[in-house]
């Protein structure tokens, strides 16, 4: 499975008002690794930013003025996003910029759903953790994920620190407490421990025909002392 972890910059809040992304960050993700390509390019929007977004970006007009515009780098982009699914954190809002971006282009570029599928993060998150925060900042406190060097919002660095968030997501269980210090299925920071980006594949070791034979046999066994009631090899009724 191949995932782009995807993040933007913007102008102000709605592109109905006219605002424009600035930039956008995306990194790859291939079978649950970050591989290390990613596409990072900052946007001239033709307009001027609002003081708002720049306090939380601080990304300014001046310093834009000579990058490019979205429809000199939309080929590139579409390229690199193409048949992966986009994973991104309030996916509603960066949809919404890029498929206004891509409506203000020549030709039938199309919306950006149909080049990607979308999974939302914070849609997740809500589901896994009700009634609690669920910010990027809050979910990393949560994965105890170091984001400490994140003063600022940035497309690029959101994305990446989005991607460690995700993977620590849907890691699935990492720790049981069955005594007295919690409650069963309670997960904690600092027994989570992320596998290094390069490691080797994991072996597949198929049962050989001997050995399914003696499955089989088991399985028998099993049922016959049991009257019957052996559920393990019975289809899906």
């Amino acid at each position: 499975m191949r995932q782009i972890v995807l993040d933007t910059e913007t102008t102000g809040l709605e592109p109905s008002q006219g605002h424009r992304v600035i930039e956008i960050g995306c990194v790859e993700v291939v079978e649950r690794r970050t591989t290390g390509n990613h596409f990072h390019q900052y946007l001239q929007p033709d307009r001027a930013i609002d003081e708002g977004a720049i306090e939380v970006h601080g990304i300014s007009n001046e310093f834009l003025a000579d990058k490019p515009r979205f429809a000199d780098v939309v080929d590139d982009f579409l390229d690199f996003v193409r048949g992966a699914e986009l994973v991104i954190h309030n996916a509603p809002f960066d949809v919404g910029f890029l498929n206004h971006e891509l409506a203000l282009l020549d030709g039938d570029y199309g919306r950006i759903e149909d080049y990607c599928g979308i999974l939302d993060t914070l849609s997740l998150a809500r589901q896994m953790h009700p009634g609690q925060k669920n910010s990027l900042d809050a979910l990393c406190r949560r994965y105890d994920i170091d984001n400490a060097h994140r003063e600022l919002h940035g497309a690029l660095l959101d994305a990446e620190i989005l991607a460690d968030v995700y993977l620590m997501m849907t890691g699935g269980q990492t720790a049981l407490l069955l005594d007295a210090q919690g409650d069963a299925g309670e997960v904690l920071a600092d027994e989570i421990r992320r596998l290094p980006a390069g490691r080797p594949a994991l072996r597949v070791i198929r049962a050989d025909e001997a050995e399914r034979a003696a499955h089989e046999a088991r399985l028998a066994a099993i049922d016959e002392a049991s009257g019957g009631q052996c559920l393990w090899g019975r289809s899906e009724e």
